[in-house]
């Protein structure tokens, strides 16, 4: 599983015109919240995917090295299929190491389900719907993260 993470001060992902998704960190009281998009390979398992949710929860990289477990920072979690893209060869990326929809989306949803459990505020997209993610990414701070 792989989830790129971006510390943001807001977020919104919509489907088809509607807001399907959207975090608002000073809402919530928090000066930053994270988007999350999540990508997941044939090897995944429920495990991963919970070892994954609790790291981006209190990963420290929130005003004054606080986390999203401190804080009560929003998450907004995207499906991300493209992050095990394979451009080795020639122009055209093979999709080969994502894992198909019917793996996939179980993970996803139990990665956001794994971070409400935590006691996060997440919002999400809509698995397989041609999104489109809006964000004010703060710093910047993107970082990745590997199981």
């Amino acid at each position: 599983m792989r989830v790129l993470v971006q510390r943001v001060s807001s977020a919104r992902v919509s489907v088809d015109d509607e807001v399907v998704g959207q975090i608002d960190p000073a809402a919530h009281g928090a000066p930053q919240g994270l988007v999350a998009l999540v990508g997941v390979t044939h090897s995944d398992t429920e495990a991963t995917a919970k070892a994954l949710a609790d790291k981006v929860f209190r990963l420290r990289i929130l005003d004054g090295e606080r986390s999203a477990a401190d804080l009560g920072a929003p998450i907004l979690v995207i499906s991300q299929f493209t992050l095990y893209a394979d451009t080795a060869k020639g122009r055209r990326p093979s999709w080969n190491n994502a894992a198909p929809g019917g793996v996939a989306e179980p993970l996803v949803e139990k990665f956001a389900a794994t971070l409400r459990e935590l006691g996060a505020t997440v919002a999400t997209g809509r698995f397989g719907a041609h999104m489109k993610v809006e964000l004010i990414n703060d710093g910047p701070v993107t970082l990745m993260l590997e199981s």
